[in-house]
């Protein structure tokens, strides 16, 4: 496994669309494993494959929910100490993931993206969606995804497409998004 680099806007790669995937071999798995290393080390909830330069219809999530069985954690920062509980891990794999029946209703989330660091913006898509994908031995699967989880799947689906998440916002919102970032860059 390797931790491999994140595109960052404005690389031109992150508007390609992703073509599907026809061989699920060990190159996948290879693919599917860095993803997710790099993901955590990040660290996200979602990557898509365009975002480390592999155009394929793969993505994967974990939106590590907090885990109510462990103990909690004390941690030292900067002499500053404190306790969070720590989450587990509920990695899930969507490869040609597509959305069957997305809900008429609607719901927003203050969304963020590794590929548009420290840039935040409130997003709406539709809150529930059905969707039908593919794993690792290529078997098919459906599900109906609700909250977060819908939303981080929606998201991690626009990268398949060439959109990022700033693409939903006006012009003024976005412009002013990518002023920040570059306000950033240059800070560091």
């Amino acid at each position: 496994m390797a931790i491999r680099e994140i595109l960052e806007v404005p690389d031109p790669r992150l508007k390609a669309v992703s073509e599907p995937v026809t061989t699920f071999d060990d190159e996948l798995r290879t693919l599917v494993d860095d993803m997710f290393e790099t993901m955590y080390e990040a660290p996200g909830i979602g990557l898509a494959a365009i975002q480390v330069g592999v155009p394929l219809r793969v993505l994967v999530i974990d939106l590590q929910p907090d885990d109510p069985d462990a103990e909690p954690e004390v941690c030292n920062h900067g002499g500053h100490e404190h306790t969070h509980q720590p989450t587990k891990k509920e990695p899930r794999l969507f490869i040609n993931p597509e959305i069957l029946d997305p809900s008429d209703e609607h719901s927003v989330y203050n969304e963020g993206c590794l590929s548009v660091p420290e840039i935040y913006a409130e997003v709406e898509r539709p809150a529930r969606c059905r969707v039908r994908w593919q794993d690792l031995d290529g078997k098919t699967h459906e599900e109906d995804l609700e909250g977060l989880m819908a939303t981080c799947l929606q998201h991690e689906m626009d990268h398949l497409e060439g959109i990022l998440f700033i693409d939903h916002l006006s012009r003024l919102k976005r412009n002013m998004a990518l002023k920040k970032l570059d306000k950033l860059r240059k800070a560091a």
